[in-house]
């Protein structure tokens, strides 16, 4: 199998491990586990494709589950920096600010156009709305990430599909 091959083949799977864990382990409102695959994904397959990943399961959680229109902007914008921060300087800590900023702050922020327009309502506060949630799931998923990389950046079959990669 060519390097192409393999790395569309594990862009569908981060796909697909998204998408399944996205929608069991979750908080009313909150997706933790969107926020850890957007660390994973910046992190071993840059921002791209980690783009690709948030893009394609938010709109799979859309089209097939009926989630809101905010699994979108509550992903994208997270997938982005997470892969531009990580490939600035090749650290897990700034992977994860990029996840807090792109998710928690700048998704949630991004999500209040599209509220107005699934609403048909107009407040001050839905400014505020997102931001505890996103910022909340972007902590959790931050935990875990911290928790799972700390073992799979040791083993070779994480060195193998990262080289995929660069």
């Amino acid at each position: 199998m060519n390097k192409n091959s393999r790395k569309l083949t594990f862009l569908a799977l981060m796909i697909a491990f998204n998408f399944i864990f996205t929608s069991i382990f979750r908080i009313e409102g909150m997706a933790p586990i969107s926020s850890f695959m957007n660390i994973l994904a910046g992190i071993i397959m840059g921002p791209l494709y980690a783009f690709y990943m948030a893009l394609t399961t938010g709109l799979l959680r859309i089209f097939i589950l009926g989630a809101p229109p905010f699994a979108l902007t509550g992903a994208v914008f997270g997938a982005i920096l997470v892969g531009l921060l990580f490939k600035i300087n090749h650290k897990n800590y700034m992977a994860m600010t990029g996840e807090f900023i792109g998710t928690g702050i700048i998704g949630a922020i991004a999500s209040y156009p599209l509220l107005i327009l699934y609403t048909g309502t107009n407040s001050k506060l839905f400014w505020l709305m997102f931001i505890p949630k996103f910022c909340g799931a972007a902590i959790i998923g931050i935990i875990i990430s911290i928790i799972v990389l700390a073992k799979l950046q040791k083993t070779n079959i994480f060195k193998t599909i990262t080289s995929y990669f660069k």
